[in-house]
């Protein structure tokens, strides 16, 4: 639909891009991840000025502005000279790489790189698969290799991977019809078989912690990596 944007650019830079609700919601994840891509030994610039990558205006159906929003981040990226993408948002790697923008999840990322991870953790744990990273882009293996590496057991969910139910948030659902989101999260924290639950997602993370009873420890993958 956007043709390809980086044919013949020759960008060279990496960008670390946390998306809106890490950046606004959540500093302390994109903190957390801006040190684990450093430990990494991962060459990338930050920007914080960065533009909505246009998810939400797109699955509110507002196709214009969420053209213009993917044209002012091609604007964006050719200033700063970048040629690949990192990011820890799921709903911003898939609407980025829908619209051919190159892009890595950060969990692809840890992934390549586990030499230069250490254990550090012991027990069980259970991963919560985000819809935007595991239905609708395939990355189940990642997440869980990088937990077993640092040292957890995974205790998967009765439905994982691709069969891997909502956690509420997302759709809108939490904003217009917070009971009905609140429900869903409760119903996925209570199948749990462990006491700690870990995601890769800023809106699952948030939704689970919001909703977590006592008793239970909601972590997203950074907060076990710093």
């Amino acid at each position: 639909m956007f043709g390809k944007f980086f044919e013949g650019l020759f960008a060279k830079n990496t960008l670390y891009y946390p998306g809106c609700l890490t950046h606004f919601a959540l500093p302390e994840i994109e903190k957390n991840y801006l040190s684990v891509l450093t430990a990494l030994g991962v060459d990338y610039v930050f920007v914080p000025e960065f533009s909505c990558c246009g998810s939400p205006v797109k699955h509110a159906g507002y196709a214009k502005d969420f053209d213009d929003l993917i044209e002012k981040n091609k604007s964006f990226m050719k200033k700063y000279g970048v040629g690949k993408i990192i990011t820890n948002c799921p709903a911003c790697y898939r609407v980025l790489s829908d619209a051919e923008f190159k892009v890595e999840h950060v969990t692809q990322t840890i992934s390549a790189r586990l030499e230069k991870v250490s254990a550090r953790h012991s027990g069980e744990i259970t991963y919560h698969d985000p819809c935007h990273l595991g239905r609708h882009r395939g990355i189940f293996d990642e997440p869980r290799r990088i937990l077993a590496h640092i040292g957890f057991a995974v205790v998967e969910l009765p439905k994982c991977r691709q069969d891997s139910p909502c956690c509420g948030g997302g759709g809108g659902l939490r904003t217009n019809y917070p009971d009905v989101s609140e429900k869903v999260a409760r119903f996925v924290l209570g199948q749990l078989q462990t006491k700690r639950l870990v995601t890769t997602c800023p809106m699952c993370y948030k939704q689970f912690k919001d909703n977590a009873g006592e008793g239970v420890e909601v972590y997203e993958l950074s907060e076990l990596l710093v």
